[in-house]
């Protein structure tokens, strides 16, 4: 198998800022007279912001107008950015910085394909940004997960074909993009959580190229 190039998403697979966005919305569920339980969250995982707004509605049955979820959705990235912020390198997920430095030494060329509009100021914060040959955010993709048009556009960006791409994600809508893009995947997270993947480990902290060959490369 002639793998070329991995795609990692950003939230819960570089960094872990899904606890932000939780938080964030959980202080607009809180606002509208709700409670937002951390159960749901998980549906929240690789979706846009106004789909995730969908989403916290649906489970506070509250309808409201079109003009009024774009207030909502703003004031929640602006509370969003506001925790991101004060990240710092130390937030970086366990064993991601050496496997990112592994991938390079092998020459394989590495891309971020994430929902996220503030994964170019995140991955600055982080000062993680020269690790990643392409950067694809929600700022340069008009459909969301599971649309493959991030990770498209980031084998794209690289010169690569979908074929020779393999994605690291931890949510089913991204686990989808990335297999209706034609391309291979490692599930972050819990197997339960993540159908359809290639396979599916708990992170970066026990993992390594070696492991990575013996997946893909043998």
């Amino acid at each position: 198998m002639n793998i070329k190039a991995c795609l990692f998403d950003l939230d819960g697979v570089v960094v872990d800022t899904a606890r932000y966005h939780f938080i964030a919305w959980g202080k607009i569920a809180s606002e509208l007279g709700f409670n937002f339980p951390e159960t749901e969250n998980e549906r929240l995982k690789g979706v846009s912001r106004m789909a995730s707004l969908d989403i916290l509605l649906e489970v506070g049955h509250i309808n409201i107008d079109p003009s009024q979820k774009n207030l909502l959705a703003e004031r929640k990235n602006n509370l969003y950015v506001s925790y991101i912020n004060e990240m710092t390198p130390d937030e970086i997920l366990p064993g991601v910085i050496q496997f990112l430095d592994e991938l390079r030494s092998e020459g394989i060329l590495i891309a971020l394909g994430s929902a996220s509009k503030n994964a170019t100021a995140i991955l600055d914060k982080i000062k993680l940004t020269e690790k990643f040959d392409a950067v694809i955010d929600g700022n340069k993709v008009s459909i969301a997960k599971p649309d493959p048009e991030v990770f498209l556009k980031g084998a794209a960006e690289l010169g690569v074909r979908p074929e020779s791409c393999l994605v690291f994600e931890d949510a089913q809508a991204g686990i989808d993009a990335a297999r209706n893009a034609g391309m291979h995947i490692i599930g972050i997270g819990q197997p339960e959580n993540l159908k359809n993947a290639d396979f599916v480990i708990p992170g970066f902290q026990n993992f390594n190229f070696n492991e990575l060959s013996a997946l893909y490369f043998q």
